[in-house]
């Protein structure tokens, strides 16, 4: 079968040529991990993958919590998205444990 024409992102069953005894070879990216793509899809739909580019972490927020456990979260954003089958995206968000301890925390009233 060949994937001419017929290249598709991520998981898609409905992206498939006849294969070679009446079975189906697939277009899709995932294909690669199924082990069912058709003869030609690594030369005719990955030339044109374009994997996901983000850009740096930003800064820590502060902790959410001015006393005892609270979190921080930080961000980064997508600089190019995924095309063509692509890598995907990474987590664009981390968030970690922190302990607020805001000088107000101690003063006994």
């Amino acid at each position: 079968g060949s994937c001419q024409h017929r290249c598709c992102p991520g998981r898609n069953n409905a992206c498939w040529a006849p294969g070679a005894r009446q079975a189906r070879c697939y277009c899709d990216s995932y294909c690669e991990r199924t082990g069912d793509c058709c003869q030609d899809f690594l030369a005719t739909c990955r030339h044109a993958a374009v994997g996901c580019v983000v850009g740096p972490w930003g800064p820590w927020s502060g902790c959410s919590s001015l006393c005892g456990v609270g979190s921080k979260a930080r961000s980064r954003q997508v600089t190019i998205p995924p095309r063509h089958g692509g890598e995907p995206c990474p987590d664009l968000k981390q968030r970690r444990g922190c302990l607020g301890e805001h000088p107000a925390c101690w003063t006994a009233k």
